[in-house]
């Protein structure tokens, strides 16, 4: 959960988490659905899809894996996860890299190398093997990722409380605010979708997104690439989902921006209530992007599926633009 995420935000959901799902095993065998549904709102979720496939694998085993190299064999794990739990749970002297520890090393030993890039990569994990205390490996791999998370910060550093300052070469050299090297980041792409929230009179319906696509087995209204004017949306909807009203009369409630690491989405909100008439077929989309549409009562997650911080922004919109029936 932290992997993209601050503690802050986690928190509750690790609290949540683990009362629902408190051995490997119960993860193992819950259904993937409850996994993404207690995952809803921290993003990423192909995270928690992989998490649900490590816990699979672990339970088939006869112990759970205690080296760094066992660990990554298991579905979900790389170098910095298997370092961290092969140090800190069983003493296994394995060094382990992420953000603040690359950042801590760059400044420390003034690394020249942009610690993104693959060979920039490289040198930060030779330094961190190379300077890896093999007495007590856990402490000193969790010392550095907390001296990077409270004191080494990116921004405002603060210095003075750093055990090692007089060891460091990017303050030595004033470069504190120049190191680590990192290239410049692309620019999010702008990507424009359009939503329709479609309510009969058993609730909101729902299409669960197919796995492999972004959101995979997530659940969201159903939504079409770019941004359809009103007078297309009925027209445009009943090819996704088979079966609406020829004279949809929808409510425009606005745009909903979602921003993720490399993309940004603006998403044009539609309502539409079809009380009295035939409800949305509940069969596979034709483009492949959602695997079947189901009507959930005021299209809310029921703990067993998944919604998207995207999804539930477009809920919003809607219910806020038409009041409490939506």
């Amino acid at each position: 959960m932290l992997q993209q995420t601050r503690v802050d935000t986690v928190k509750p959901y690790y609290a949540r988490f683990l009362e629902r799902f408190p051995t490997v095993r119960h993860l193992s065998d819950a259904p993937e659905g409850d996994v993404l549904a207690a995952w809803s709102g921290l993003g990423y979720y192909r995270r928690a899809r992989m998490l649900h496939a490590g816990a699979k694998a672990i339970a088939a085993r006869p112990a759970f894996p205690a080296s760094r190299e066992a660990l990554l064999e298991v579905p979900g794990i790389g170098p910095y996860t298997a370092g961290a739990v092969a140090s800190i749970a069983f003493g296994e002297a394995v060094e382990l890299v992420d953000g603040n520890v690359a950042r801590v090393l760059a400044r420390l030993f003034g690394l020249e190398d942009d610690v993104k890039s693959v060979g920039g990569q490289r040198v930060v994990w030779a330094v961190a093997k190379r300077e890896l205390r093999r007495e007590s490996p856990g402490e000193w791999n969790q010392a550095l990722m907390e001296l990077g998370a409270t004191v080494c910060t990116p921004k405002k550093p603060a210095c003075e409380a750093c055990p090692v300052s007089g060891s460091c070469v990017a303050r030595a050299q004033g470069r504190v605010d120049v190191l680590p090297l990192v290239g410049k980041k692309k620019p999010p792409r702008e990507e424009t979708k359009t939503a329709l929230v479609l309510r009969d009179a058993h609730g909101v319906w729902l299409g669960e997104r197919a796995r492999d696509q972004r959101f995979g087995g997530m659940w969201e209204p159903p939504m079409l690439d770019g941004h359809v004017p009103a007078a297309e949306v009925g027209a445009r909807f009943r090819e996704l989902l088979g079966s609406l009203p020829r004279e949809l009369r929808t409510t425009e409630c606005g745009i909903v921006v979602h921003v993720l690491s490399h993309r940004r989405m603006s998403v044009k909100v539609y309502y539409a209530r079809i009380d009295g008439a035939r409800a949305p077929s509940s069969r596979p989309s034709a483009g492949g992007e959602y695997v079947r549409f189901e009507r959930r009562p005021d299209g809310e997650p029921d703990g067993t599926r998944g919604t998207s911080t995207l999804a539930q922004k477009v809920l919003a919109s809607a219910s806020a633009s038409v009041g409490q029936e939506s």
